[in-house]
């Protein structure tokens, strides 16, 4: 247990995982809002400690899990909008249509953007490229939601195993 003889020393502590933690909510908000990019506010937070505390913690083995986790999620948010998008009868465009609409969505359509930019990308990309018929663009549409809800639940997971990873370290 920690004493504290100087109140100063405490509230400093306390400003300093105050950030740390702020990176990692903002880190989670990436996970709706694609364009945040979540990883490197993981890794700030880590690095963060690192200055404020002490790198200590943080050994060979620590970092290479932590890469390893970040090349997981890239892969992760590739890999599930694919499938998402293939599973359903899409090509290449669709996927380029639903990450296009994945990053402008929330912009052009706050709240649900998150959700329609990707199905009208996939949608709108499968009838322009393909000429896919409209049921099929629909399905196509669909399936770039599933990918993405998917690939933002198994991120959440993620991120939460790095972090619990990182508080594992340093406690």
């Amino acid at each position: 247990m920690l004493i504290y003889f100087d109140k100063r020393m405490l509230i400093m502590e306390i400003i300093y995982w105050t950030l740390i933690i702020l990176l990692f909510i903002i880190a989670f908000a990436g996970l709706v809002f694609p364009i945040i990019p979540s990883v490197l506010f993981l890794l700030g937070g880590f690095i963060l400690y690192g200055i404020l505390f002490s790198f200590e913690p943080f050994n060979w083995l620590f970092w290479t899990i932590q890469v390893l986790f970040v090349l997981l999620l890239f892969g992760a948010d590739y890999v599930a909008n694919m499938i998402g998008v293939k599973k359903y009868g899409g090509s290449k465009a669709g996927i380029w249509g639903s990450t296009i609409g994945l990053l402008a969505g929330p912009f052009v359509i706050p709240v649900l953007g998150i959700l329609i930019g990707p199905f009208l990308g996939a949608f709108i990309a499968e009838l322009a490229v393909n000429k896919a018929s409209f049921n099929d663009a629909l399905k196509i549409g669909f399936g770039s939601v599933i990918g993405f809800v998917s690939s933002a639940a198994a991120k959440a997971v993620i991120q939460g195993v790095m972090i619990i990873y990182f508080l594992f370290a340093v406690l």
